[in-house]
């Protein structure tokens, strides 16, 4: 007979194991003290709503010029998110420097050196490269794609301090003498935005001087159109939004309607909002309180791009001036944080919302589920900023200024080999070679007109030969090309075309949210293929319709633009290089 020995075992123990039971650790990322402190105390007084993620992110930024894995960790606690969530917003946008943990800290002062189109025909790759030489220690020098001074390439800048027709030496004096702030340029403060008329008009409407309809009849009349590149009709716009009734509570708020405000304009060559911002900033800012009424949106997002800092200041003084109004929208400015997607319209909601700047599948459209899940009115601002002259000065006078069989005006970012580059207002419909002889006082010297980009990085790249095309909506998309936000960079017989086209490639590379593999993979394998000295048209060309047909947004629908028009507009600058090959 054999005996067994029973173990005693005791509840929830696994027979074998000791009666000392090993000590328990905590699970997850740990929240530092000193940390979880600082972040408290930054925070202060702000709410911890999930929208305002990216605004707090912010002030860590500002605060430590870097965002540690620690202070990450201790703000997701504070707000009572997952520390995923947190970090995969973080890492999102190029402006928030996060470092892993264990990694040395970031130097205190960044320099960032422009590298998009015009500045690089400007000289900006070789600053680039001397500045990393010659910068020394505390000071990062980094590329950064187009921060909307191309009329001033190259461009630099230092902390928040933007140096124009920048050098090494003009950059490095400024860093040796510390001024890393951003300065204010001279611009019509409420004042004397005031005593020139203004406001006079959102006066009139919130007291039933003027109906809403004669204000929607106006912009009809006039057939203003979105002028942040898509060109939808305003009027039509407002009455869609108007025609939602969308959902009664909003976060516990009354509002059915929103408004948001894209101030992201961030396609190379383009710069027209910004020179409205920190010039006649009022303008703009009523024509967005006259949206937000016809609307009855409850709210107003102002989404600016980070690096406009002057226009950020300028607009946050000037809103703090106006006059308190029962029934008036609450203002709301937000800052982007280098994310050039984010000036397609869901992925700026996506911002706004303090995530991701991803593009949200359509239908939906955000005019019915928008900014949280309200209907949303979206225009870019300098779009706003014509609503006061058009209501003021009547549809026909605004129709009276075209050109070319066309009507009203543009804002032409105008830059490149001109002797005058800078924000050119003129009649819709001039011709490049009109903008350049009549607006800009002809080629800079020693430049022979060559090629130019009518419509920004996504327009297309035409030959000279082609100067007699009416520069507006509907007269390009023929040729492989539109007008956009009518960013308008000049080439010379001393650019490189295939090179200019490669530059604008790598930039949609870079700024690709990732969300969709069409967009992603198409624009690095596009980027690839474009170094080689011998391009295999075949394989572009097929990547290229395969990037137009199935991408998500209009990023990698319109990436391939400049490729495809190289090929089907240069012939000259491949045949006798690739026969001798």
């Amino acid at each position: 007979m054999v005996s067994h020995t029973v173990q005693e075992v005791r509840p929830f123990e696994h027979p074998g194991e000791g009666r000392k039971r090993a000590k328990s650790t905590p699970k997850g990322r740990q929240i530092d003290p000193q940390a979880a402190e600082e972040i408290a105390a930054l925070l202060g007084d702000h709410p911890r709503r999930r929208d305002l993620l990216i605004e707090h992110l912010h002030l860590i930024q500002d605060k430590f010029r870097q965002i540690s894995a620690a202070h990450l960790a201790a703000l997701a606690d504070e707000m009572k998110l997952s520390f995923a969530e947190v970090f995969e917003t973080a890492t999102f946008y190029a402006h928030f420097d996060v470092v892993k943990e264990g990694a040395p800290d970031i130097p205190p002062l960044t320099i960032r050196v422009c590298d998009s189109l015009t500045c690089a025909m400007f000289g900006a790759e070789k600053m680039l490269v001397e500045l990393q030489n010659k910068a020394g220690p505390g000071v990062r020098v980094v590329r950064a794609p187009c921060v909307g001074r191309c009329d001033t390439a190259p461009a630099a800048e230092v902390g928040h301090n933007f140096v124009d027709h920048a050098s090494v030496e003009s950059v490095l004096a400024i860093v040796k003498g510390g001024d890393t702030h951003a300065h204010l340029p001279k611009y019509i403060d409420y004042d004397a935005y005031i005593a020139g008329g203004g406001y006079a008009l959102l006066n009139k409407l919130r007291s039933g001087k003027m109906a809403k309809e004669d204000l929607l009849k106006a912009l009809d009349d006039a057939s203003l159109r979105g002028l942040g590149g898509a060109g939808f009709p305003t009027g039509r716009k407002w009455r869609a939004v108007l025609g939602e009734p969308g959902p009664r509570l909003m976060l516990g708020e009354p509002g059915p309607r929103l408004m948001a405000i894209n101030g992201d304009e961030g396609e190379p060559g383009t710069f027209k909002d910004r020179y409205y911002l920190e010039n006649d900033p009022h303008r703009f800012i009523e024509g967005m309180l006259i949206g937000a009424y016809a609307v009855e949106a409850t709210d107003i997002y102002i989404y600016l791009r980070d690096e406009y800092p002057a226009s950020i200041e300028i607009i946050k003084r000037e809103i703090a001036k106006l006059p308190k109004v029962k029934g008036a929208p609450v203002l709301h400015l937000r800052r982007g944080a280098g994310a050039y997607i984010c000036g397609e319209e869901s992925a700026l909601l996506e911002s706004i919302e303090g995530k991701r700047g991803l593009p949200r599948h359509k239908p939906p459209y955000p005019f019915q589920v928008g900014l949280f899940g309200l209907p949303t009115l979206i225009n870019n601002v300098e779009t706003l900023w014509w609503v006061r002259d058009i209501v003021e000065k009547g549809a026909g006078w605004w129709k009276g200024q075209g050109r070319n069989e066309r009507q009203g005006l543009r804002s032409y970012s105008v830059s490149g080999r001109v002797k005058n580059p800078g924000m050119k207002l003129a009649p819709a419909g001039v011709t490049v070679r009109e903008l350049i002889d009549e607006f800009c006082g002809g080629m800079a010297d020693g430049h022979k007109f060559h090629a130019y980009l009518p419509g920004g990085a996504s327009g297309g790249i035409l030959p000279a030969s082609m100067d007699n095309i009416p520069l507006d909506f509907g007269t390009l998309e023929k040729y492989g090309c539109f007008i956009g936000s009518a960013a308008v960079v000049i080439m010379s017989d001393k650019d490189d075309v295939k090179g200019a086209a490669l530059n604008l490639m790598r930039f949609f590379e870079d700024e690709s949210c990732g969300q969709c593999t069409p967009c992603r993979v198409g624009t690095q394998k596009a980027a690839t293929l474009m170094e080689n000295k011998v391009w295999n048209r075949d394989l572009l060309d097929e990547l290229s319709h395969a990037m137009r047909d199935a991408s998500i947004c209009g990023l990698g629908q319109a990436a391939s633009n400049p490729l495809t028009t190289v090929i089907k507009y240069f012939p000259e600058e491949f045949a006798p290089k690739e026969a001798a090959e």
